[in-house]
């Protein structure tokens, strides 16, 4: 009887030693929604690329991805988003845009690591991997602390974005006086930030103070007119801080509005959201400095020039995220046991990668940021986390 159960044993071993083998050489089946055809289609091109740097990196032959073009079109993503579910993929990179996420809650037993950073609306099955304002205010909320700015005013368009820098502000954990919205409209732009800065007041201050100077018997009167005038308003700003929550030409149009108005750096700080190191913004001297929140500058700088070595073109934006992705999904798959499942995004994770650190809990990723400003032509880092 004991030999018998000593042979049970010792099949029960080897059977389930052979599932383990064979479990352990089964393909990591990833796949990628990104555009391939179209007008968007070097986006994905060059998502692929980095891609496949990524996984030259890993080194893990077990790893396989997949990829499907979605044309930049919410139907032949669904389309092609079955195929690869009947491949047995049940994790995808993509889609880019978050206008193709639409038909994705079909699948609900596939994740979608969107690389948009639009976070509302989005089903269950699709987790936003883009650097959301939710990450973006948060790093703003630890320069807040550090400078003990308490009367920040928080300007947002009408347009566009508005719902996702609400959505941020709810969730983050950033400290605002109050929240103006504004037209990008230019007359109506310029009106609005009038009032917002007082300037129309701050301006009469200003003739009021010279007038009374000049029918007055003040000793020196005329060298403090001429000062007077060389000024364009008097008065306390209400705000010690000011974030524009825009990019490219509108931003310069906001802080052009804001200058007009007597408001410069040189009394408040100027914030915005993560600009991707736009170089456009060092030939603005009259803007600086500004902060921001961003990636980590270095490794993207290294990134591209890498890039670049290998493939004779420069890499997009979202090329730098998909990198780290393909990390991202490596490491939690081998934490979660090789088991891909929506659990994987459940558990809290933190993941360092090259953009920063990836924070993952509740089917949600954030991004622990580091912190920009520019001043004398160049981009200066103000704190980092590695």
């Amino acid at each position: 009887m004991k030999i018998f159960i000593k042979i049970i044993v010792f099949f029960f071993i080897i059977f389930f030693s052979n599932i383990s083998n064979i479990l352990a050489n089964e393909k990591i089946k990833i796949g990628l929604l990104v555009p391939l055809t179209g007008k968007n289609n070097e986006i994905g091109k060059s998502i692929i690329k980095s891609i496949r740097l990524a996984i030259n990196k890993i080194d893990n032959p077990l790893i396989e991805i997949i990829p499907r073009d979605t044309k930049s079109n919410p139907d032949i993503t669904l389309k092609n988003a079955k195929a690869l579910h009947k491949m047995g993929v049940k994790i995808v990179i993509g889609p880019v845009f978050n206008k193709n996420l639409i038909h994705l809650k079909e699948i609900n037993d596939m994740i979608f690591l969107s690389l948009t950073n639009k976070i509302i609306n989005n089903s269950n099955n699709i987790i936003s991997a883009g650097i959301n304002s939710t990450s973006q205010f948060n790093t703003i909320s630890k320069f807040q602390k550090i400078n003990n700015l308490k009367k920040t005013i928080i300007l947002i368009p009408k347009e566009n974005y508005k719902e996702e820098i609400e959505e941020g502000i709810k969730h983050s954990k950033i400290q605002s006086k109050r929240i103006y919205y504004y037209d990008s409209e230019p007359t109506k732009l310029t009106k609005q930030i009038e009032k917002i800065t007082k300037y129309k007041i701050r301006k009469n201050n200003l003739k009021r103070e010279i007038k009374k100077l000049e029918n007055s018997n003040e000793a020196n009167k005329e060298r403090k007119i001429e000062n007077l005038k060389k000024r364009d308003t008097i008065g306390n700003i209400s705000f010690d801080s000011v974030i524009v929550s825009d990019f490219d030409e509108s931003l310069k149009s906001i802080i052009t509005s804001l200058l007009y108005t007597d408001v410069s750096p040189e009394n408040i700080y100027f914030l915005t959201l993560n600009q991707w190191f736009d170089e456009s913004l060092l030939k603005e001297k009259s803007f600086q400095p500004i902060y921001f929140p961003s990636i980590n500058k270095e490794n993207y700088n290294t990134f591209v020039n890498n890039y670049y070595e290998i493939f004779n073109e420069y890499p997009n934006q979202l090329s730098f995220l998909s990198y780290d992705l393909v990390g991202l999904v490596y490491y939690l798959i081998v934490k979660n046991n090789f088991v891909v499942d929506q659990k994987m995004f459940l558990k809290k994770n933190m993941f360092k990668g090259k953009i920063g650190i990836f924070e993952v809990k509740d089917n949600k990723i954030n991004h622990i940021l580091n912190f920009y400003k520019i001043e004398n032509d160049e981009f200066k880092k103000i704190f980092w986390f590695f």
